[in-house]
């Protein structure tokens, strides 16, 4: 027994020592957020003040060492985030991951985006500003590459470390722009129900743009079966450790719209969440620059800024700059390809994919005029045909890096609508309001015209020279509106009206978002900063409210039970609301998926329709489809000699709803509150593994909002229990012209991207209450509450 017990000490004594070897460990990786450090290459001594959410105060003697002090402090918070990214885009993560990354890898580095980056450095002007800033900033990161601490998940996975480059910046944004688009997600699935169904079924989708009645005022004066494509590039996306970006609201009211008469901006980029989140948060100042910026990781220039003069953000156009074309192959010569001028040879791009813990993969790409050839770079899309992939992106000159470095320097908006012009690809909507009392809303991307009669929303032909012909449009033609009449500029990505009597294909969200926005907006003139602050956290739905109000009269009332007339109940007396207290949100959420299913999933089937629930074009079709009486969809084709009707559907969904709510929540209706079924956890890569997942991952977290809502909080409809949100507001901002000093911001977890770090989810709670702190521009107050960094010159 004596033995036993001194066994079991020395054991727990060792599993001390470990976990206190660990721990330390562990805590020698914190980023130092105070005393001294040297470093090569700065002139003077450059001082950073750290505040109470972790976000840097960089104070220089110029702007080269503002860049490169903002490289070491942005690496040592975000080191594993800016390694993960930098590898989407050139097919690089095998090396890290095995062999379970291989589909990401083989379908990225057959984009071509390397070879765009490669190309555009080559063009790049060495003796130019956004050059010289950039080579500051990646400077700084590389010297914290060599000489700092190295983040666990570096020593998890066993990664060597190697010095960041301008590629890694160009591929950065080159997967940025790529994970915008729209169309290799809807035309496979649009092109299938085509060609198996006809047009007449398209028309509840939208595909003529007729279901998109609220839009941006401008003031300018055989059937392949392609559902493959859609599923695996979905999924590609889905997985990817960088969450792609989604959606977004923003709206900047002029002087006459609030209370105090200067400008008031909001933007909220939404993004699929992750952990770390995607924006760094730096405050840069130097005696000639001042920005508080929000950065993409590995990149030097903010995508979102504000500083005394102007504030700018963005959301998506979801304008479509993607096209998919069926080629053909010569029959007689597999190396060649069928064109409108006979047969052509194809390129062969060889590429090499290390593999970790495997034998390295060795692809060849074809490509055509119109892009590469997908079907070898999706997994299970084995078919007859080639298909090829079109992008904007990497067929125009490719000025990202001048682009962005011009809206974080732009001296007035002239400066800054000409930065847009640069961009060619994604379609952004560009927000900008300033101290004069300007307000503009700018779209960025190379905007085209095809032939008519040619749908973009479908997979085109490849070969007859007329579905690929582009009329590109000048600049000029870009939807915007300065300083207009209205009062206020806003996007929530919805359709902007009619260019020259065109209307823009594009892969549009519905109109709910755009249609609250304006309603509210319209009906105040002096709206405060905490208005706008409620308004980005408004989570009612009027559109929810009507689609409701359209089903309910179709409900038998004859045949309920009394569940089900508690149900009925509470959706009549909904207000569209999706608070956490809420129980009508999620009878609603359940009714809707039902619906959907046996709406669309007989003619769609299982694999397509779980790819049509993550489409644009689902959303958009809800209010209208449900209205159409006549409607094709109805019908269940899996039944013989029966045509099913609008009644038979929604009454089967309501009652298959509730059904499945009491075996999931229980008997009592009203303990169906929303809070039970919508949650959200921010997931870190290594949280996949259950031993890292409570170290890495931050939540589950109970959390308010829904689908198209302004606190857009977004997830998949099912049948699960939970609906498990995916993606929403990656930050939510606040400037206040009258009062810059005070404006304010949230990140949905924290600052940092390292687990030891306090910041790394220090705004979680405040985030999930709809609270903001301030983004702080007064360096007296920043001293006061801030650790103290030095940066000295070697």
């Amino acid at each position: 027994m004596k033995k036993l017990k001194k066994l079991f000490l020395v054991v727990a004594s060792l599993l001390i020592i470990v976990g206190i070897m660990i721990t330390g460990c562990l805590l020698y990786t914190k980023p130092n957020y105070e005393g001294e450090i040297s470093i090569k290459n700065i002139s003077k001594e450059t001082t950073v003040y750290f505040d109470d959410y972790g976000v840097p105060h960089i104070y220089a003697a110029n702007q080269k060492d503002a860049m490169i002090v903002l490289g070491y402090v942005h690496a040592q918070d975000r080191l594993w985030q800016m390694e993960l990214i930098r590898r989407i885009a050139p097919g690089k993560l095998s090396e890290i991951f095995g062999t379970r990354a291989l589909k990401n890898d083989k379908f990225f580095i057959g984009l071509g985006i390397e070879e765009n980056s490669e190309k555009a450095i080559a063009e790049l002007d060495k003796n130019g500003k956004p050059y010289k800033m950039a080579m500051a900033y990646l400077d700084g990161v590389n010297q914290y590459l060599e000489n700092g601490k190295t983040p666990i998940e570096f020593t998890i996975l066993g990664i060597k470390k190697e010095k960041f480059t301008l590629k890694d910046v160009y591929n950065t944004f080159g997967y940025m722009a790529f994970s915008f688009a729209m169309a290799q997600k809807t035309d496979p699935l649009l092109t299938d129900i085509k060609n198996q169904y006809g047009d007449e079924y398209l028309k509840d989708l939208g595909i003529d743009y007729s279901l998109n009645p609220t839009r941006l005022k401008i003031s300018k004066e055989q059937t392949q079966q392609y559902a493959e494509i859609s599923k695996s590039i979905t999924a590609l996306l889905e997985n990817s450790p960088v969450p792609p970006f989604i959606g977004s609201n923003s709206w900047v009211l002029s002087p006459k719209k609030s209370k105090t008469g200067k400008v008031l901006f909001c933007n909220d980029p939404h993004i699929e969440y992750s952990q770390p989140g995607t924006w760094y948060e730096a405050h840069v100042t130097s005696p000639e620059y001042e920005m508080y910026g929000y950065y993409l990781a590995g990149t030097p220039f903010p995508l979102l800024g504000h500083n005394r003069d102007y504030a700018y953000g963005l959301t998506m156009f979801e304008n479509d700059d993607a096209d998919l074309f069926q080629e053909e192959n010569n029959p007689k010569n597999e190396n060649q390809y069928k064109s409108a001028n006979g047969f052509e040879n194809y390129k062969i791009r060889t590429k090499t994919i290390k593999v970790k813990d495997s034998t390295s993969v060795i692809l060849k790409i074809k490509e055509t005029q119109h892009g590469p050839i997908i079907n070898d770079l999706i997994a299970d899309f084995k078919t007859q045909k080639p298909v090829s992939f079109s992008w904007i992106y990497t067929q125009q000159p490719n000025q990202i890096l001048d682009a962005v470095y011009s809206l974080s320097r732009a001296k007035n908006i002239a400066e800054f609508q000409k930065g847009v012009s640069y961009i060619v690809a994604p379609g952004l909507n560009i927000m900008y309001g300033d101290a004069k009392n300007n307000i503009a809303w700018f779209t960025s991307g190379k905007l085209y015209k095809l032939e008519k009669g040619v749908n973009a929303n479908l997979i085109l032909n490849g070969t007859n020279g007329i579905d690929d012909k582009k009329q590109f449009l000048d600049y000029s033609k870009n939807p915007s509106a300065i300083n207009p009449s209205w009062n206020y500029v806003y996007s929530s990505n919805n359709m902007p009206e009619a260019i020259d009597g065109y209307n823009y294909p594009g892969y549009y969200l519905p109109e709910d978002r755009a249609r609250r926005i304006t309603n509210l907006l319209d009906n105040k003139s002096d709206w405060s900063k905490d208005d706008v602050s409620k308004m980005l956290t408004d989570n009612t739905s009027p559109v929810s409210v009507e689609i409701v109000n359209g089903m309910l009269p179709i409900i038998d009332n004859e045949n309920l039970s009394n569940q089900e007339k508690i149900a009925i109940n509470l959706l009549k007396n909904w207000k569209g609301t999706n608070n956490l207290t809420d129980v009508a949100p999620t009878i609603y959420t359940k009714l809707i998926y039902f619906y959907l299913k046996n709406t669309y999933q007989d003619e769609m089937g299982e694999i397509s329709f779980k790819q049509f629930l993550k489409t644009h074009i689902m959303k958009q079709s809800i209010a209208f489809q449900t209205k159409n009486i006549n409607s094709p969809w109805w019908d269940n084709i899996d039944t013989n000699n029966k045509k099913e009707t609008r009644s038979e559907i929604l009454n089967l969904s309501f009652k298959q709803a509730i059904s499945s709510l009491n075996t999931q929540l229980g008997a009592d209706v009203n303990s169906w509150t929303w809070n039970k079924v919508h949650k959200v956890e921010y997931k870190h890569p290594l949280g996949s593994v259950a031993l890292f997942k409570p170290f890495f991952n931050v939540g589950k977290f109970e959390i308010s909002g829904t689908n198209e809502v302004i606190n857009n909080t977004m997830f998949d409809y099912s049948d699960e229990i939970e609906h498990i949100v995916k993606a929403g507001p990656s930050t939510r901002r606040i400037i206040d012209f009258s009062d810059v000093e005070n404006s304010w911001s949230i990140l949905p977890t924290g600052q940092s991207g390292n687990p030891m770090s306090a910041h790394y989810n220090d705004q979680a709670e405040m985030y999930l209450q709809g609270k903001f702190r301030k983004m702080k521009l007064n360096k007296e107050e920043i001293i006061k509450t801030s650790t103290k960094l030095v940066f000295k010159a070697k």
